[in-house]
């Protein structure tokens, strides 16, 4: 069964706020991640759970049906198998697919995705370093915990970031931080949990503790 853009946008998104373990996704979530007003989400739910997509009762929340959870990684893995084109393929920066990805993770067809995957070598992660589901859904995972759990002279390489926003990107970029980075935390700073880190090419940086929040370190 095929769905609309703005179907699918619903999906992704439920997906992903039901990714923090969370059971039942508030619908008012569903809104503010979407941009969009409370009675269209009511709306969309109701479609949605009349194909089977979502589990949906008003005032308890919403679910993903197991359909509605295979629809969604197919969707994810679209997107991720996009991203790394760009990057790979055809030079974008790592800030600049996101949007990119938005619009091609809405073409539907099966044999594009994986000739896609096969042209890139099967690739498990994406260029900000998060699991690409596989045909069937299947995700690797990676060992991994935030710079900011780490301990004055832990060190560890770079493998993710919990924020793609752009100009979370492009700080990274600035301050000489990819994915392959070796990190090495020289000092914690109580007052306001911000690290001192040690770069491998010998370059220290003062980083506030909202950036370490955001920075995924090989376990």
């Amino acid at each position: 069964m095929s769905h609309s853009y703005t179907e699918e946008n619903y999906i992704k998104a439920i997906y992903k706020l039901s990714a923090n373990g969370t059971q039942e996704v508030n619908t008012n979530a569903i809104a503010e991640v979407l941009e969009t007003k409370a009675a269209s989400v009511t709306d969309m739910l109701r479609k949605l759970s009349a194909k089977d997509i979502v589990n949906y009762k008003k005032y308890k929340g919403v679910s993903l049906t197991p359909q509605g959870e295979r629809v969604a990684l197919q969707i994810i893995r679209k997107h991720r198998l996009w991203e790394t084109f760009l990057v790979e393929k055809l030079k974008f920066n790592w800030d600049e697919v996101h949007e990119v990805a938005e619009e091609l993770e809405h073409i539907s067809s099966t044999l594009l995705t994986n000739r896609l995957d096969e042209f890139l070598g099967f690739p498990k992660f994406d260029p900000h370093g998060d699991p690409i589901p596989s045909e069937t859904g299947e995700m690797k995972q990676k060992k991994q915990r935030l710079l900011a759990e780490m301990g004055v002279n832990d060190a560890g390489i770079v493998v993710g970031v919990n924020d793609s926003q752009p100009l979370f990107l492009q700080y990274l970029d600035k301050m000489g931080i990819a994915l392959g980075t070796s990190i090495k935390v020289i000092d914690k700073i109580p007052y306001d949990n911000s690290l001192e880190i040690h770069l491998e090419d010998s370059k220290s940086l003062l980083i506030s503790s909202e950036v370490s929040r955001n920075i995924f370190i090989s376990a």
